[in-house]
């Protein structure tokens, strides 16, 4: 079992402070949970995170903020953790305080270099009695006696859009609190669609791994009806339930074709594709973190036709030309700079 986050060590510290129907929101690992055997609802919106924790007994698990199984007023402690963007703790809070029952305690938890103490005024916004209760593990436990109760708390309220224009092509995009790059095209993901207009992909049907917002497979289909080509159908699958929401809420909105999936990598994905795309993340919190993106090269191949493409953006300085030419095939570089590579690799 995976060894707990500070933040999760500090809160076990502090387990007595954990009374009635606990839930706790952004658990990430299930040795946090065998730690708390009375048990009761833990949310994580990484869709990994959420099927590791599902093997705890005693424990409702929610994916994401539009759980069904969220109901409102059912909780007499609950338990926020520090997100990594502090736009998404805002909707952390909201959720918690829908979920909080009368008189229920709300309970924030962070790692001081993740920025918990900058985070204390938007608890203090929605909680004004808050207090630090403990200071352990390079973390700061705040708590707050019956927070300012919310009577209604829907996602969609939460969902920002905005257009995105490349080649002439726009399209609306849809956004939520902690998706990334929120509100504007990055400047990887823009290389890469560069390179679909001057070498356009070979494929009916593609696979956009890691597709955040849905932002490639949109933009891709809407610039081919624009050549006047047959669009291609475009899958996206992505580990975080916020990008799953708004790639599906773009590809409507855009009229795009494809499925939008869920899964930690490429674990519960079945199927071959002509091409897959991808700009792949590589952080974990404040941390460099390829270990998502080693992995799906490793995998890859096995969603690969013969001869299909993988076409993969990063920055110039990772190490995974290497890699690409082990696990898929020849590589050739579409486009480099100082800042950004676009690979392409055709599967052996």
């Amino acid at each position: 079992m995976p060894a707990m986050p500070n933040s999760h060590e500090a809160l076990v510290r502090n387990r007595s402070r954990l009374n009635g129907r606990v839930a706790l929101l952004g658990a990430s690992t299930p040795a946090l949970l065998s730690e708390l055997p009375s048990g009761g609802l833990a949310m994580s919106e990484h869709a990994g995170q959420a099927a590791a924790l599902a093997t705890q007994d005693h424990w409702q698990v929610c994916f994401g903020y539009d759980d069904p199984a969220l109901t409102a007023s059912g909780f007499d402690t609950v338990v926020v953790f520090l997100p990594k963007a502090r736009s998404e703790l805002d909707l952390r809070l909201s959720l918690a305080r829908w979920l909080a029952a009368p008189g229920a305690s709300l309970i924030l938890i962070g790692e001081k270099k993740e920025g918990i103490a900058g985070a204390v005024k938007q608890l203090k916004a929605v909680a004004p009695g808050a207090e630090k209760v403990d200071s352990a593990r390079h973390c700061q436990v705040w708590a707050a006696s019956d927070p300012a109760s919310l009577a209604e708390f829907d996602l969609t309220d939460w969902m920002e859009w905005h257009t995105v224009s490349h080649a002439g092509c726009s399209l609306e995009v849809c956004g939520l609190p902690g998706i990334f790059s929120q509100g504007e095209l990055d400047d990887g993901t823009a290389l890469l669609l560069e390179t679909l207009v001057s070498s356009p992909l070979r494929a009916e049907r593609v696979l956009d791994f890691a597709c955040g917002a849905g932002v490639i497979g949109a933009w891709y289909q809407a610039w081919q009806r624009e050549q006047g080509v047959p669009a291609s159908v475009v899958d996206g699958v992505d580990v975080q339930s916020q990008a799953v929401i708004c790639a599906r809420a773009t590809y409507e909105r855009s009229g795009a074709g494809g499925d939008i999936l869920a899964s930690d990598g490429l674990s519960e994905v079945d199927g071959l594709w002509s091409a897959i795309v991808t700009n792949p993340p590589f952080h974990a919190g404040v941390k460099t973190d390829t270990s998502m993106t080693e992995n799906f090269l490793r995998e890859v191949s096995r969603h690969l036709k013969s001869r299909g493409e993988l076409r993969l953006v990063a920055n110039s300085f990772l190490p995974y030309e290497s890699m690409i030419k082990r696990f898929i095939g020849p590589v050739e570089r579409l486009y480099e700079d100082r800042r950004f590579t676009v690979y392409r690799a055709i599967r052996r």
